[in-house]
């Protein structure tokens, strides 16, 4: 990476007052020029946290709302604005209506890996990191309708005995790990744990050692006494995992788990971003209002 990039990123930063967030999917060089890295909804909470005036968010377009929705009051921009995610995409506004109308008295349990209008429309949102104890604090005789990915609802059900009504929505890149990849990584590695997200395939998830968010597979393989991981889930987790673990090994299921928009984002566009002050994400007032009473239902249980 040109020193005078990243020279120029250090620039733009104090001249917008700005704090840098990546997500763990990042490419590594955009996890190393950022102020604070992690899942999501932690990075959010970072936001919330910081007396900067921008936000330059390093992660996909459902991430940079959230912050938004959190930092009202902040500038939220992403350096990519085609950086989507597939599975956000699978419900909107008038299906999700419909299942509502289906199943009138269910809960609406969102993942946060979807849009600020879905968010609106539900009751509570969850992360992979609380799902269960989010689906536990709603009542047993009220149905549960999860949204949008059916691998975390399964996963949910499984761990709380629990019939879901599940959103037929998946995460493509989870979804290419397949069992064949598992044993394969076995037989290379005879010795690692297998940790894995939940939106992998249910077949996967069923053979692994560990079943974590990122930020629980960070804290898993810090305390395991194991020296080495095969890891389930996209493939930029491997830099945060490997920075933080050195005297541990980790390698992928396959290489195949890599997210295309994740990557979208690069150091030039970073400073391009910031010179530019693009592309800046916006939540209409009552859309964002109400995606943040579900995102505050679901911090007051965890």
């Amino acid at each position: 990476m040109p020193d005078e990039l990243l020279t120029r990123l250090s620039e733009l930063k104090r001249e917008r007052n700005a704090v840098i967030l990546a997500h763990n999917y990042q490419r590594p060089e955009v996890q190393d020029a950022a102020d604070h890295t992690g899942d999501s909804l932690g990075l959010s909470r970072q936001a919330a946290k910081t007396d900067a005036d921008v936000i330059l968010f390093c992660g996909v377009q459902f991430m940079a709302e959230t912050a938004a929705i959190i930092c009202p009051k902040k500038t939220v921009l992403i350096p990519d604005r085609n950086a989507g995610c597939p599975m956000a995409n699978m419900i909107g506004p008038r299906e999700l209506e419909n299942a509502r109308a289906e199943h009138p008295r269910a809960a609406v349990v969102c993942y946060v890996n979807s849009s600020a209008e879905i968010k609106a429309m539900s009751d509570v949102c969850c992360t992979s990191a609380n799902a269960v104890d989010v689906v536990r604090s709603i009542p047993q005789d009220r149905e549960v309708l999860f949204i949008p990915d059916q691998s975390l609802g399964s996963w949910v059900a499984k761990q709380l005995g629990r019939e879901l009504i599940l959103w037929e929505g998946f995460c493509p890149t989870h979804h290419r790990m397949l069992p064949e990849h598992v044993a394969a990584a076995r037989r290379a590695h005879p010795e690692a744990e297998l940790v894995v997200h939940p939106e992998c395939l249910d077949e996967v998830v069923a053979e692994a050692d560990e079943v974590a968010s990122t930020s629980g597979m960070l804290r898993y393989c810090k305390e395991s006494g194991a020296r080495q991981f095969i890891i389930g889930t996209e493939i930029g987790m491997l830099h945060p995992l490997r920075t933080q673990n050195p005297a541990k090994q980790f390698f992928p299921v396959t290489g195949l788990a890599d997210c295309p928009n994740m990557k979208l984002n690069t150091i030039e566009k970073m400073v391009w971003s910031l010179e530019d002050m693009q592309y800046v994400i916006k939540v209409p007032p009552d859309i964002a209002r109400r995606a943040r009473g579900a995102i505050d239902r679901m911090l007051e249980i965890k």
